[in-house]
């Protein structure tokens, strides 16, 4: 998957201009960078920014977040800043401009959001880092690059009728088996049956 610098520009522009900057650190930009391509990926075939995302102790971290935020620092689109947490660094983000129209479609910009809400408004840094060890994470070792073919096992399954029919039509135990419970609410399993049969037949 092609990277998309303009778009994971926007991305965290739009993350810092909605978020406040007590409420955002780098741990949190990170899961909603994530969140944002693996969710968009799971419902239409392809990521938003397509960044790089590696296993990290504290979760998925994006390759290409740090260099990008320093790039922007210096051409003043936003301010990084770092307070004293409880006898810690914390890094904050502070917007200076607003993303360029358009970068980011109306699909993009909804999923977007509904992560900035579930990271940043719902969740501490410690608990986004603890519900992201999930099995993308689990399935890779440390350091190594998280497929985002693997997006799809962020989906629950229900045992359902519906889940029996698809281990009829090739799924198997798998269905059952691999997928984790999503922090996220992620529940349409059937509308995602085929690619899920596809990506499963490619193991």
């Amino acid at each position: 998957m092609q990277f998309d610098r303009a778009k994971l520009r926007a991305a965290i522009l739009r993350t810092c201009r909605m978020t406040r900057p007590d409420n955002l650190g780098a741990v949190k930009l990170h899961k909603v960078l994530y969140y944002l391509d693996m969710r968009h990926f799971a419902q239409t075939g392809s990521g938003v920014t397509g960044a790089t995302y590696r296993k990290r102790p504290f979760g998925p971290t994006c390759q290409q977040l740090l260099p990008s935020v320093r790039e922007m620092a210096e051409e003043q689109l936003l301010e990084i800043r770092y307070v004293d947490f409880f006898g810690h660094r914390k890094t904050e983000y502070h917007a200076l401009a607003t993303e360029e129209p358009g970068l980011l479609n109306e699909s993009e910009v909804a999923v977007l959001d509904e992560v900035i809400d579930f990271v940043c408004e719902r969740n501490s840094a410690r608990s986004i880092s603890e519900l992201s060890h999930q099995l993308p994470w689990e399935m890779v070792e440390f350091g190594e690059v998280i497929p985002y073919s693997s997006a799809l096992l962020l989906y629950p399954v229900e045992v359902t009728p519906e889940a029996f029919e698809a281990a009829e039509e090739g799924l198997g135990e798998v269905a059952a088996k691999r997928y984790n419970a999503d922090p996220m609410g992620f529940t349409n399993f059937s509308d995602f049956r085929s690619r899920i049969q596809s990506e499963i037949g490619q193991h």
